[in-house]
């Protein structure tokens, strides 16, 4: 990815850690979209999108020290902040509550598929390299990462026992790993 002025995420990565709020407005402009369309997916919402989104840079903010890149990519690392967001998200009072008190016309909208202003998980070529996966990892990837569910939650809602689950979520992310080192 490149930077305005910045070549490389190693050189953007100090300039984050020492609180640099350039490197931080650079660092929103070049992963916005991308995670808002992770988050897209996995509430459904673009308004709750767009607040989530925000709380996930707060987060990434506050937590800029923990990122390590030795153990993957910086990429990576803000996808995982922004799934996580977006799960707990889906997994509060406030969601429950709002999916139980819809109205009509959300509840059509929904069974019809709007779509509209939804912003692809595409920016990375991610939907691509999933669907170019074994039938059954790219299941179960695409429940993980796209859908929110957790692996309890897979085993309990399709009925795959959860090594299965943990062993083909394992496999599927090799392969990912490997088509996107090639990329």
């Amino acid at each position: 990815m490149a930077y305005v002025g910045i070549a490389t995420e190693e050189q953007l990565m100090p300039m984050l850690k020492s609180g640099d709020e350039n490197a931080f407005a650079i660092l929103y402009d070049s992963y916005a979209a991308l995670l808002l369309g992770v988050i897209v997916r996995i509430v459904d919402d673009r308004k709750d999108a767009e607040n989530l989104l925000q709380d996930c840079f707060v987060k990434v903010w506050q937590k800029v020290d923990s990122f390590n890149s030795e153990k993957g990519k910086l990429a990576t690392w803000l996808i995982n902040i922004a799934r996580h967001t977006a799960i707990d998200f889906k997994r509060s009072k406030y969601f429950f509550e709002k999916r139980k008190n819809q109205t009509l016309e959300n509840i059509g909208d929904e069974q019809l598929g709007n779509t509209a202003g939804q912003i692809p998980v595409d920016s990375l070529g991610l939907r691509q390299l999933v669907e170019s996966l074994t039938p059954d990892c790219r299941a179960i990837i695409e429940w993980m990462y796209f859908e929110g569910y957790t692996q309890q939650e897979i085993t309990e809602h399709f009925d795959i026992p959860l090594g299965t689950v943990k062993s083909r979520t394992r496999k599927g992310l090799k392969e990912l790993r490997l088509f996107y080192e090639l990329i």
